[in-house]
């Protein structure tokens, strides 16, 4: 029987804040064209609908989509600086 190993590679990516911004900038950018093709309101100003729902319609694709980008980039910048400061730590 083989297994999988779902382990992270030892070495960190060459540019790693700059690879993550861009991935998180893609997923943006697929938000924003998802809600365009399926009819979306890509701009702020929905009040068609109620819950949820009509609070994003009423943010907009764009507004959304800049949101998703700052929040999970900064995660991921976070993590990645806690990460090296801890390789640091086990260096010394």
């Amino acid at each position: 029987m083989k297994w999988l190993r779902w382990e992270r590679p030892e070495t960190a990516p060459k540019h790693p804040y700059r690879d993550t911004a861009v991935l998180y900038a893609v997923f943006a950018v697929i938000i924003i064209v998802v809600t365009a093709l399926t009819g979306g309101n890509v701009l702020p100003g929905d009040t068609g609908h109620t819950g949820v729902r009509g609070t994003i319609a009423r943010a907009g694709a764009l507004v959304v989509a800049a949101i998703f980008f700052v929040v999970a980039t900064a995660f991921s910048w976070w993590r990645w600086r806690v990460r090296e400061q801890q390789e640091a730590r086990r260096q010394e």
